[in-house]
């Protein structure tokens, strides 16, 4: 990234860069706990937005004006499907045009909904098409399964009017009485779309993008990657590289022995076994890893975050990469601390999800 200063006003531009698009693509894919997206599909598709629209300003959210216009964009489905339905390019702009023409409103600025290799990219692919700055920040800090578990929906802002889109140019436009239907309807118009589409929802003013969204997301994914990078180029532990920038722990390490993976009802859901000198760690995931059981005791749940690394690089391994045989190392690290609240817990719990424990903190076993 880059960082200009106007010498009369004192205020910093950066710039989002081709080059910054490995490490952010990363580190998006560590906070993105399993989903998200395919870092290097969303890295290959900013990268094609980049250069031919040019660099993407990132602005604080504390110099969004407040009656700043921010519309979010994102990609929607089963993380499995989307490695092989790579999305068009020209379509995620569009998804954000469509819901501003359809609010009667000028978008100012664009923002990430949650961390992932896609759904941090894909607003870089949007604000490149439209000459918009991106906000540095996102709604979760990590990334979860449902549309309706952002912190936004904690504040009061409603996730509809949205759109959604696909590849072949179907457009809808949803308004729902609450955010779990807008999950609901939204979820049955991806299966039919495919297990894959565009949309952009959660419109809201400067302000409110200020009190709600998670502060310096993409910063903090591009110094994840970066970490990473520099300690596998200095022969050093990438993966202690990244622990230190999440302010996690290692939980476990070794081999991939179990994977059951099915897409299912819009998501990636299954388990996977890591054998390894700790015993056998089990995580449950549902396109993000939700639940860390190591020889039937609960280590880490949501709404903390569970982290798959490659051992020897430090790359992050989505849930529908996740192979017999690797050999990985599994960080727990801390969410934002409003995931904690009951509201927090009630939104994103293990209890949600249909999981008999109570959350267990990232460090609560350490």
């Amino acid at each position: 990234m880059t960082t200009t200063v106007t010498p009369t006003t004192g205020t910093s531009t950066t710039q989002i860069d081709l080059d910054d698009l490995e490490a952010l693509a990363r580190g998006a894919a560590v906070l993105g706990t399993g989903g998200g997206g395919d870092p290097y599909i969303g890295r290959l598709l900013a990268a094609q937005a980049i250069r031919e629209h040019g660099p993407v300003a990132l602005v604080r959210p504390a110099d969004l004006p407040d009656d700043a216009c921010v519309l979010p964009v994102a990609m929607m489905g089963a993380p499995t499907v989307m490695v092989e339905k790579t999305p068009a390019t020209e379509r995620v702009g569009y998804a954000v045009t469509a819901l501003a023409e359809h609010l009667g409103v000028t978008p100012t600025h664009i923002a990430c909904i949650e961390a992932g290799g896609l759904n941090s990219t894909f607003p870089l692919v949007a604000a490149a098409q439209l000459g918009l700055p991106v906000v540095d920040a996102d709604g979760m800090g990590r990334a979860f399964p449902e549309l309706q578990m952002v912190l936004p929906t904690l504040y009061g802002i409603a996730a509809t009017p949205m759109s959604i889109a696909d590849e072949k140019g179907n457009v809808g436009l949803l308004t729902t009485i609450d955010n779990r239907s807008s999950e609901s309807l939204a979820r049955a118009l991806t299966i039919t779309m495919g297990c894959s589409a565009l949309i952009s929802n959660y419109a809201m003013r400067g302000d409110q993008a200020r009190e709600c969204l998670v502060d310096g997301t993409l910063s903090l994914c591009v110094r994840i990657g970066r970490a990473v990078a520099e300690a596998r180029a200095a022969h050093g532990d990438p993966v202690s590289a990244a622990t230190r920038e999440l302010g996690g722990r290692a939980l476990h390490s070794g081999k991939v022995t179990d994977v059951a993976r099915r897409t299912t009802t819009g998501f990636a859901r299954g388990t996977a076994v890591i054998s390894g000198p700790a015993g056998e760690l089990t995580l449950e995931f549902q396109n993000e890893h939700l639940v860390a059981v190591r020889d039937g005791t609960v280590e880490v749940t949501t709404p903390d975050l569970i982290i798959v690394l490659d051992t020897d690089t430090g790359e992050p391994i989505t849930t529908e990469a996740l192979r017999f045989g690797h050999r990985v190392t599994v960080l727990a690290a801390p969410c934002d601390e409003r995931w904690h609240s009951e509201g927090g817990i009630a939104l994103t719990g293990p209890r949600y999800f249909g999981y008999s424990t109570d959350p267990v903190r990232w460090d609560e076993r350490a």
